[in-house]
């Protein structure tokens, strides 16, 4: 089950419409617009997640530096 790119919602498949609505926000897409959507996003997540692993890093060095 796809989940919404916008809330986290999960998105329920239209067979008429060809579309998925997500269960919480009701955002409305096709399937290429879902998937340009997530690669829209994805860049800024991993991003987020290397500035995040950086920072551990960076303040594990100063505790240890600290330590002697």
């Amino acid at each position: 089950m796809p989940y919404c790119p916008e809330c986290g919602g999960e998105m329920h498949y239209i067979i008429a419409t060809k579309h998925y609505v997500c269960k919480s926000c009701g955002l409305s897409v096709t399937q290429q617009e879902l998937m340009e959507l997530r690669e829209k996003l994805r860049p800024s997540f991993e991003t987020d997640e290397d500035e995040q692993e950086k920072r551990k890093k960076e303040y594990l060095k100063w505790w240890l530096s600290k330590k002697k």
